[in-house]
């Protein structure tokens, strides 16, 4: 997985970059409706962040409407983003 470097300097927070670097997947394509993302471990390793910045990502995504998340399965692209 090809994963942007976080700038820590820029004008959005860390979690919110995890989160546009999702959209844009799902804006091209690359992750259709129905589909997982990547799990919070899963974007803490490829990001090198904390299992927060990682959680807010998600809970960002699911706020917006773009993902909906299941109870101990995961979170999954609803085409609404």
């Amino acid at each position: 997985m090809d994963v942007p470097e976080i700038d820590y300097r820029g004008e959005l927070p860390p979690h919110r970059q995890i989160a546009a670097w999702i959209l844009a997947r799902i804006e091209s394509g690359e992750l259709q409706p129905g589909q997982p993302i990547d799990s919070e471990k899963d974007l803490m390793n490829a990001f090198g962040v904390a299992r927060t910045t990682a959680r807010r990502a998600i809970a960002y995504l699911r706020e917006t409407g773009a993902v909906r998340t299941v109870a101990g399965r995961g979170s999954y692209v609803t085409g609404r983003g």
